[in-house]
């Protein structure tokens, strides 16, 4: 790195206190005595160690060092609440049935090892590295800092929508504790005539259906049901989950009314989330032991019930048995890189946000491994669970597998309360299963408001400190969000909820933001310096493979996919019946953009606001600002000189890091 010498107009001094090199100051001294703070001395002043001494603590303005971890589990269970969501449940089953069972893991792992881990990795260590929040660690690259914005746009996005699943799952979680489940029987006031309890397809022959239970209410059919008025019939689950739950209008543009009660659902789950936050990663920490481990319990539970239930085997086998023809097809390749980028969380910087607080010496490297380990253990396993309860609902209603296997919210309020209504002890079932539902969301909700609040607040320097900036910035950002997920809860709510899903942070923007985490790390700041980093902190280097993939192969997957999901661009629609009009799609690109124009804006703005020839510019501007830790932890005997863009060109150049004579 290019060496410069420190304005003459600052002086720095280093007073934190921590494990490792303290490096010495220009007598050969460390200065110590105020633990956590950097004490703001200007030279010029009666000299510069005579200043630290006359101002003496009462003089100094007092900033907390940045938290850590109270244990590194906490960090690993932090992480494991995060990544581990609802998309390994609700997702990789269904994409696992779909793309040949067992051979879905061939072009998934091999993914994993080629894209998931090695960005997995990056972000934490980024994060541990630079002790930054998503916009502030690209301080390695200041010129590249629109990809931290980029990455508060998206988490901030999905923070406002993610949160509508736990809403309704809090509301289904409630009306589970009746005696009877009410999407399980056709005789409430959201049923219409076409509603039927019991799908009898075995008993359909030719035309006739004899014996068919119908709803009361159905007395137009007569005492024989045909074939085609079994086709035109609707399950009371899916009545309850459209027009009880969601009421859902006829289009975009029909906002109809608020539902209320899923409104104080809405509330009661943002309430959750702010005081799972509002005290930072001490409180976190804590909390995410049982959010993150319970649904291991309940997911254990479901699967001892689901095995001895009948049709079990079937829908097991039918979720693993191998096609390998399956192999040969360019979209089961592109669902694993896809599933692999949603479900490892990959470009929201809440991974960073959560490394920042990591020890400096932490071994993230171990730890990226077998956080990975966990993540796409939990999908595979989520996958028995799954599909042994919908092979006994298939069983049930006498027909194939593949017509009741679900995805997404159609998984989790159609299929699965389906199937647990046909079970013993329903409600029991029931309840269980959306607890788990709402465990496995909550602390991936908690957690990206955490890396979203930890980027905000890293934007405010020293002189903004304020005792109670962390609840007031949570209050504001769960306020925020509040509000706008009132339109989520409207009659054309769902329309809106899906417009945020599909563009949002869909799979385009996360590997566009993927892509160039990538390319910045290893070929901007320099993919052997970043090794030597790591190296650093926890005192080895990592396998030469990290390397080889962020420089060539994982941009290479990443751009790759990228560019098919362009390619096959389909616009968006509602249950393959409802296209969304012109406006709407242009609402959800403007949504997208919204993130992805981040990067190349702010580095165009960046390049044009600066001074000199370009090469000068790009020389300026991709020159890596340092924090106190990296001083910190640096050997005695390092050339510190290379640590001369320690300071901004601010005012607060005037904090005092570092002491020398140079």
């Amino acid at each position: 790195m290019e060496k410069q010498g420190f304005p003459d107009s600052c002086s720095l001094v280093l007073v934190e206190e921590k494990k490792g090199h303290l490096i010495p100051n220009g007598n050969g001294h460390s200065n110590a005595g105020v633990n956590g703070n950097l004490m703001p001395i200007t030279a010029g002043a009666g000299g510069v160690g005579g200043a630290a001494a006359a101002a003496g603590p009462d003089k100094v303005r007092g900033y907390p060092e940045r938290e850590t971890w109270t244990r590194q589990m906490d960090f690993i269970m932090s992480c494991v609440g995060f990544a581990v969501g609802l998309g390994n449940v609700w997702r990789f089953p269904y994409l696992c049935y779909k793309n040949g069972g067992g051979v879905f893991l061939i072009p998934y792992m091999l993914i994993v090892f080629v894209g998931g881990i090695p960005i997995f990795f990056l972000e934490i260590a980024l994060g541990q590295f630079m002790k930054a929040g998503s916009i502030n660690v690209w301080n390695i690259a200041p010129l590249f800092k629109g990809l931290g914005y980029a990455s508060m746009v998206i988490v901030f996005f999905c923070n406002t929508y993610y949160i509508m699943v736990l809403a309704w799952g809090f509301y289904y979680f409630i009306k589970s504790f009746n005696s009877t489940l009410p999407w399980s029987t056709c005789d409430n006031e959201w049923n219409t005539p076409s509603c039927i309890e019991i799908f009898r397809h075995q008993d359909c022959v030719n035309v006739s259906l004899p014996n068919s239970t119908i709803s009361p209410s159905n007395i137009s059919i007569g005492p024989n049901m045909t074939c085609q008025d079994l086709v035109d019939g609707r399950s009371p689950i899916i009545e309850f989950w459209e027009n009880k739950v969601l009421n859902i209008s006829d289009g975009l543009d029909q906002t109809g009314v608020i539902n209320w009660e899923l409104l104080l659902c809405l509330m009661a789950v943002w309430v959750m989330v702010y005081f799972c936050v509002w005290k930072g990663v001490k409180s976190t920490g804590k909390i995410v032991y049982f959010t993150a481990t319970f649904p291991y319990v309940v997911l254990i539970i479901l699967l001892i019930r689901g095995v001895t239930l009948p049709g079990a085997y079937d829908g097991i086998m039918y979720y693993i048995k191998p096609d390998w023809s399956k192999l040969a097809e360019a979209q089961v390749w592109i669902d694993a890189g896809t599933q692999i980028f949603f479900s490892y969380a990959i470009g929201l910087g809440a991974l960073t946000a959560l490394g920042s607080y990591n020890r400096f010496n932490n071994d993230c490297y171990k730890d990226a491994f077998m956080l990975a380990l966990i993540n796409s253990g939990t999908s595979f396993f989520a996958g028995f669970v799954v599909f042994s309860i919908l092979g006994f609902m298939a069983a049930e209603q006498g027909v194939d597998i593949s017509q009741v296997a679900e995805t997404g919210p159609g998984l989790a309020f159609i299929a699965y309360p389906k199937a647990v209504s046909l079970m013993p002890v329903a409600p029991v079932w029931a309840a269980l299963f959306f607890f788990m539902l709402l465990l496995l969301g909550l602390d991936s909700q908690f957690v990206g408001v955490e890396g979203f609040v930890t980027g905000i607040l890293d934007l405010f320097p020293t002189r903004y400190y304020h005792r109670y900036r962390r609840e007031i910035a949570v209050a504001i950002c769960c306020l925020l969000c509040f509000i706008i997920d009132i339109s989520m809860v409207t009659q054309g709510g769902m329309y809106v909820f899906q417009l945020f899903d599909y563009y949002s942070a869909s799979g385009m923007t996360l590997l566009w933001q993927a892509f160039w985490e990538c390319i910045v790390v290893a070929w901007v700041y320099g993919a052997d310096r970043f090794m030597d980093d790591v190296a650093r902190m926890i005192g080895y280097r990592p396998f030469p493979w990290m390397k080889w993939c962020w420089s060539f192969i994982t941009p290479c997957v990443c751009i790759g996919i990228f560019m098919f999901h362009l390619v096959n661009y389909k616009p968006l629609t509602y249950n393959n019946m409802y296209v969304y009009p012109w406006w709407g799609e242009v609402i959800g690109w403007c949504l997208a953009l919204s993130s992805m124009l981040c990067i190349p804006v702010s580095l165009l703005y960046k390049l044009f606001r600066a001074k000199g020839t370009f090469k000068e510019r790009w020389a300026h501007l991709t020159k890596p600002v340092w924090g106190a830790h990296h001083l910190e932890y640096m050997a005695p005997d390092t050339d510190i000189k290379s640590l001369a863009s320690l300071s901004p060109s601010t005012e607060d150049n005037k904090v005092i890091i570092f002491e020398s004579v140079m």
